[in-house]
């Protein structure tokens, strides 16, 4: 089954289940604050397992005790049921390393 581009709507009720996650533009984003530089960078490798085991990757940018995710399907060039998946997962690690 091809991945399908998901409608405005859509977007904004799967967002409505992820709070912290917003759209921009044509991808779903959020921002943690962490503890410390290598708190963040430890949630990077840990997001990044996700990602190889999900075959789907999102754009990464880390700062000091900061880390951002954008997220799209890039093959569809739109938010899609994917890239939902991997923001639930990301959700679900991000306390354990003290992400708000």
């Amino acid at each position: 089954m091809p991945l399908e581009p998901l409608s405005q709507e859509e977007i904004e009720e799967r967002l409505a289940e992820l709070p912290g996650w917003s759209l921009d533009g044509d991808r779903i984003a959020r921002s943690y604050r962490l503890r410390s530089h290598l708190a963040a960078t430890a949630m990077v490798v840990h997001i990044a397992q996700v990602q190889e085991e999900l075959d789907h990757h999102s754009d990464l940018t880390l700062g000091y005790n900061t880390l951002s995710l954008s997220v799209n399907t890039h093959t569809v060039g739109a938010v899609t049921e994917r890239d939902f998946k991997l923001a639930r997962r990301v959700e679900e690690l991000a306390p354990a390393h003290g992400a708000k």
